[in-house]
């Protein structure tokens, strides 16, 4: 069973969909801690299934180091095996990625390295493509930049809104997440360094 950390900014549906799945057995972990950088709406999920919550601010003009350290303190006295990014919407400093490098994952609304950043299914819509998709990636020190765990392709369905768009793609985030974490349970980090 690893021990995960989850960090989140919004709604938390992929993380109430993940917490699901570790409660019905089909994912091997206990989320053991969730995060977020605000009072965030999803960690109402956490909070309803009794694991413990913390936020972190990063308040204007506040030194990121410092910011990512704090959070680093907090994520690593929870002890996890993976943290794991749903909806963080931070890019995380260099000294917190190299705390928790390799095993801190992320999952993103698209086929990258096709439309990397944080909107990235506004970015599809307005290209005009007929097919985006979701990834989990290795959090590296860049944005959306590292190996590639899993993705699969979404299509692009005409009449589709950003938001109609953005709910099909979170299905195939969900399951996506749930594949890599059963299968760095299953290999541990070798899992990583095949990517």
């Amino acid at each position: 069973m690893l021990r995960t950390v989850v960090l989140i900014s919004g709604h938390g549906s992929n993380l109430r969909a993940f917490l699901g799945a570790c409660a019905d057995g089909t994912v091997p972990a206990t989320v053991v801690a969730v995060g977020a950088d605000s009072e965030a709406p999803g960690l109402e999920h956490a909070r309803s299934a009794g694991i413990p919550v913390f936020v972190e601010p990063l308040e204007r003009g506040v030194d990121r180091d410092a910011w990512g350290d704090r959070l680093a303190d907090v994520v690593e006295s929870c002890a996890p095996d993976l943290v794991i990014l749903s909806g963080f919407m931070r890019v995380l400093p260099p000294t917190f990625v190299h705390r928790f490098a390799p095993m801190i994952i992320n999952t993103h609304p698209s086929f990258l390295p096709e439309f990397p950043g944080a909107h990235a299914v506004r970015d599809a819509s307005a290209a005009g493509v007929t097919e985006t998709g979701a990834s989990v990636i290795v959090v590296d020190d860049g944005v959306d930049t590292g190996p590639i765990l899993a993705q699969r392709r979404v299509p692009v369905l005409d009449g589709d809104t950003e938001t109609v768009l953005h709910d099909r793609i979170k299905i195939v985030e969900r399951e996506l997440l749930a594949e890599v974490v059963r299968d760095l349970a299953a290999r541990g980090s070798a899992v990583l360094q095949e990517n």
